[in-house]
């Protein structure tokens, strides 16, 4: 039986380190709780710890990854917005448990502090709060959708769904491509597609 809750682990950790917009954790954690029965508290417990280790694991490597694929200008842009966030002090915490509460995806927020060298330990405990919260809903919510199975495929593939990775990606595009220098210290907004190395 502890097989069936390291999958829920491995899944949740899987689906959050990656550094594209993925479906939330807890689109793994429902399916496999349902399938085995398992109980819903472990359920939420071991998914968000995979998720926050996922994150965790995102931010330590997306740097390094962002200094071989982008400019060092676009890694300076990002760093700068860093620095706004950590000077914004518990409104930068409220926003971020906030915005881990919306049914977006959170990878835009992780690659951004990972990006801008911000350390986990300022941006882990709001998503914690957040994570934790909103996938206790949706894994309680699991036996309703077990019992609804069609109109749950048939919302995973609705306008809402999709419209939320859509909105993931154009996030991630927002965070590359405008030239957040110019917009936030000269309030000019300049996209720059020349980002790559």
């Amino acid at each position: 039986m502890w097989w069936q809750y390291l999958l829920i682990f491995a899944g949740a950790f899987l689906f959050d380190v990656v550094p594209i917009p993925f479906p939330p954790a807890f689109s793994i954690m429902v399916p496999l709780q349902i399938l085995f029965g398992l109980n819903t508290w472990l359920v939420i417990i071991i998914g968000v710890a995979g998720s926050i280790l996922g994150r965790y694991v995102l931010t330590l490597y997306i740097p390094l990854l962002a200094n071989k694929i982008f400019k060092a200008k676009k890694n300076r842009e990002v760093q700068f917005l860093g620095k706004i966030m950590k000077e914004k002090g518990w409104k930068s915490q409220l926003i971020i448990v906030t915005y881990s509460l919306l049914p977006l995806p959170t990878t835009p927020l992780f690659l951004a502090a990972g990006m801008a060298r911000i350390k986990p330990i300022q941006i882990i405990p709001a998503f914690f709060i957040g994570k934790f919260i909103s996938d206790a809903i949706a894994v309680h919510l699991g036996k309703y959708a077990s019992e609804n199975f069609n109109d749950m495929l048939s919302a995973a593939l609705s306008w809402k769904s999709i419209g939320s990775l859509v909105l993931g990606i154009l996030i991630i595009c927002a965070l590359l491509f405008i030239d957040w220098f110019s917009l936030l210290e000269k309030k000019k907004f300049k996209l720059n597609f020349k980002i790559w190395k």
